[in-house]
């Protein structure tokens, strides 16, 4: 059969159609290809063809408010293989055994197993000298990662505040972990590309990509202070033997925590070893108890604020107990303290007075300034695993709940919420949100990324209010149960506390948390200290014996340091005959050595230099110090005039 012309015609011209058509659409893939995905597909193939050798970043470094580190970062590299690089697996399995202290067979699994890239577990984190003999064995697909680790100079100081890190540098606990974002930074590394059998790519460099360190952060603490709250722990815990201890050291005029510390504790590079139960839980923040008289300052500064009473020309009498709804609430004091004013039922701590006090208040009343300052929510302190202790639901508030409430029992208070609390009683009257990040600095360049601003929550009291709960937290000190924490010159306040325990819904017998907080000086309020020991041993527990003469050591060292000038008009202290008194140092300046003995009656001697005149001594004269204290002298020979 034959075919016409035209047949064959339109036959080749759908032929060169269909051809030509096949043509266009693979030069739009090729162009596509070529134009518009090239860059992302050679990307896809150098992913395919990369290994990359990673960089650690250094995580910030955590610094006290004075630029003291307190965490910080040391050299720990790490050793990588490339398995599909390694020439001969037997040499290398056995000279990176000898150098890594591992057995060969183990060395062996590393350097033939099926991967891209291998961490030798054994080469984590080793020290530089060991990395140089890894390095020095030179062998071909053995890479050394630079890596690093946290080191803490300080060791258990502030522990539980700092935190602790993992192997992989990432925060596990502390602010390690509350802030981990803005400490870890950001995994720089070496790129370089093979074939599918390891084999470097010729004409193909390394890319570096540098690591992003993270951001330092300055604290508000200061480590001179923590150094006196952590040496006054370890004395405690020495004499004491105490079930546990907390402090707790603020600035109460904008929420700065100047230290922090608790026992047990523990050093974060050796956490492994310890009691998850002591690092996870910082019992400044987390713990909550009945905080016994402490408390008292709340029911004090309600009582002023709503015009309750008059400190100094109200009385109350005192028979040792206060009935309420047929209960029988005591004073400590056995047969009571009998007639006296208001001011001296705050000194002397007298339950039945708050009772009075409360019942004057009434219940609304009193948990609205109760909650006002702070307690039943959580102060906001950042710091992870924070209580908010626990209160009586109104509803349920009786006349005895509401008597015992007054004097600080029954609820269950946070170490950080008395510190806020106290601190807006006697700061004159504002609550403040305690904050432990100060600032955030960039470890390039120095400046401050950004910074925290103190948080005023509220005006509890007014001004009038706080500073008359001042004076009669100082006649405390001078005068009624805080003797123990009493500073010549410096004009400390505080409140003592000594609560029962309870388990199960009963009160341990002889088992006491026993308290004191404090603050100074009281005509300008600096600092604001309180410390809590745990069932101490071999003592009478009260707060006032144990709990308040360290709190008086952290306050005057402290304040020492902070470099505030001593006070004058400074309430006298009232001497029992427990008390150990002051004696006035003279001026021995100019006196020979067998003047000393006869001016220096109530004091201890110690003589240093050659010669027979004092040209130096210290303490100065015109300072106090208790009888039997030391006083150090110079001497040398007397300069004669010319």
């Amino acid at each position: 059969m034959r075919v016409s012309n035209v047949t064959v015609r339109k036959r080749l011209v759908t032929v060169l159609f269909a051809g030509f058509l096949i043509f266009f659409i693979i030069d739009i893939r090729l162009g596509y290809v070529q134009l518009l995905i090239g860059d992302q597909l050679t990307t896809l193939a150098k992913d395919l063809w990369s290994r990359n050798i990673p960089f650690e970043p250094m995580r910030g470094e955590i610094l006290d408010r004075n630029g003291e580190k307190l965490a910080t970062n040391v050299s720990a590299p790490t050793v990588y293989i490339i398995p599909r690089q390694i020439e001969d697996p037997n040499e290398a399995a056995t000279e990176l055994a000898s150098v890594l202290n591992m057995s060969v067979e183990k060395a062996y699994q590393y350097v033939t197993k099926q991967a891209m890239s291998v961490r030798i577990k054994e080469g984590r984190k080793i020290s530089n000298e060991k990395a140089e003999e890894v390095r020095a064995l030179g062998l071909a697909g053995v890479y050394i990662a630079e890596d690093n680790e946290r080191y803490y100079p300080y060791g258990s100081f502030l522990s539980h505040v700092l935190g602790f890190t993992g192997i992989d540098n990432q925060g596990l606990a502390g602010l390690e972990l509350y802030y981990e974002e803005k400490l870890k930074g950001e995994r720089g590394y070496v790129q370089f590309y093979s074939d599918a059998k390891g084999h470097r790519l010729e004409g193909e460099g390394e890319e570096y990509t540098p690591p992003v360190d993270g951001l330092n952060l300055k604290l508000t603490v200061d480590i001179d202070i923590q150094k006196i709250v952590e040496r006054e722990l370890d004395n405690a815990v020495a004499q004491y033997n105490p079930d546990g201890a907390i402090a707790i050291a603020m600035n109460p005029n904008n929420g700065e925590i100047l230290a922090m510390s608790s026992r047990p504790d523990f050093d974060p590079a050796e956490y492994q070893e310890v009691d998850p139960q002591v690092y996870n839980r910082n019992l400044p923040i987390w713990s909550a108890y009945e905080p016994g008289s402490t408390f008292k300052i709340i029911t004090l500064a309600a009582a002023l604020e709503e015009g309750k009473v008059d400190l100094e020309k109200e009385t109350f009498d005192d028979p040792g107990h206060a009935t309420v709804a047929g209960a029988k609430l005591r004073c400590w004091k056995k047969g009571g303290h009998g007639h006296q004013t208001f001011l001296e039922v705050v000194q002397n701590s007298c339950n039945p007075g708050f009772v009075e006090l409360g019942e004057r208040l009434g219940t609304s009343t009193l948990f609205s300034y109760i909650k006002k300052f702070g307690f039943g929510e959580k102060t906001g302190i950042d710091l992870q695993g924070e209580g908010k202790g626990i209160l009586f639901a109104e509803k349920n508030v009786g006349p005895v709940e509401l008597a015992t409430t007054a004097f600080g029992q029954g609820v269950s208070v946070t170490p950080i919420q008395q510190v806020a609390a106290v601190s807006a009683a006697v700061n004159g009257g504002i609550l403040y949100t305690p904050y432990i990040a100060k600032e955030w600095i960039d470890p390039l360049t120095g400046e401050t990324a950004s910074a925290t601003t103190p948080t005023a929550k509220r005006r509890v009291i007014s001004e009038e209010t706080s500073k008359e709960i001042r004076y009669a937290l100082e006649s405390v000190v001078a005068q009624g149960t805080g003797k123990g924490a009493f500073v010549d010159g410096y004009r400390v306040g505080g409140k003592t506390g000594t609560a029962q325990k309870a388990v199960n819904g009963a009160y341990l017998e002889n088992n006491h948390i026993v308290s004191f907080i404090g603050f100074a000086p009281a005509d300008d309020p600096q600092i604001v200290v309180y410390v809590a020991v745990d069932n101490p041993k071999g003592t009478v527990q009260f707060g006032g014996v144990v709990a308040a003469p360290i709190v008086g050591n952290i306050i005057e060292d402290s304040l020492r340091h902070m470099e505030v000038e001593p006070r004058e008009e400074q309430i006298e202290k009232e001497y029992t005959w427990l008390d150990t008194k002051l004696v006035e140092v003279p001026n021995i300046i100019g006196l020979t050595k067998q003047e000393l003995n006869q001016q220096l009656v109530n004091l201890q001697v110690e003589i240093s230099g050659e010669g027979n005149t004092v040209i130096d001594q210290s303490p100065s004269p015109g300072e106090k110090v208790k009888e039997g204290s030391k006083v150090r002298v110079f001497v040398g020979d007397e300069q004669e005039d010319s």
